[in-house]
């Protein structure tokens, strides 16, 4: 069972890496063009900010399972990070003007996969 959640968490990390990673550039695309977000966009946003705490309960189920973390407390920081930046920063960019929004969100989409590339990296 542990291993399962473990295979689980570790490809969920990966997935929502680069899930963020296609958010990123999507978001930076649009801010550059000066166009304002898609309701594509923010619904795939809301998407990976709901899909966060996920891959962390699944984290916490591999490791009531009995699995041992590598890294410790900071692989779980940047989880914890995570869950709570993202709902953050989108009802942060609900105010103001669409450029705004969409800098936020695409700034958001990049800060949280580097959040999700150092979980991965720690362990």
């Amino acid at each position: 069972m542990n291993n399962a959640l473990t295979f689980l968490h570790g490809y969920g990390a990966q997935v929502l890496l680069i899930y963020a990673l296609v958010l990123g550039v999507w978001g930076t695309y649009h801010y550059f063009r000066n166009q304002p977000l898609s309701g594509g966009f923010r619904s795939g946003y809301v998407i990976m900010a709901g899909l966060a705490p996920v891959q962390g309960l699944i984290g916490l189920a591999a490791l009531a399972a009995g699995g041992q973390p590598r890294a410790g407390l900071l692989h779980m920081v940047y989880g914890v990070f995570s869950v709570v930046f993202l709902p953050g920063a989108y009802l942060y960019s609900r105010r103001g003007s669409v450029r705004r929004e969409t800098l936020i969100l695409a700034g958001a989409s990049w800060i949280v996969a580097i959040a999700f590339y150092r979980g991965i990296a720690t362990g």
